[in-house]
């Protein structure tokens, strides 16, 4: 398997492994969140320092974006579509 592709499968896992959104992920990395998409397509191309942003970001070490995917690994699930609710009127009398 190429880099391009171990970098996206293990992005898309690692990033749905801790519930955090490709908006959140963007937003924080300082990137657009097309850029996270692309990567996690195997569209774009990120540069280390890129990878060093989204390690910080997602609490991991960059090598983790090349980990071998495990043989018989399924598809990873997407997080849910769509925004969380707000809550309302929590704590209010």
């Amino acid at each position: 398997m190429n880099g391009r592709a171990l970098v996206a499968w293990n992005l898309r896992r690692l990033r749905t492994e801790r519930g955090v959104s490709q908006e959140r992920l963007a937003a924080d990395a300082g990137v657009d969140r097309a850029y996270v998409s692309e990567l996690e397509r195997e569209q774009g191309n990120a540069s280390v320092d890129m990878l060093d942003k989204l390690a910080s970001v997602l609490g991991v070490t960059v090598g983790q974006f090349l980990a071998e995917i495990p043989a018989g690994a399924s598809e990873i699930t997407p997080l849910p579509a769509g925004r969380k609710p707000v809550r309302r009127g929590a704590g209010r009398s």
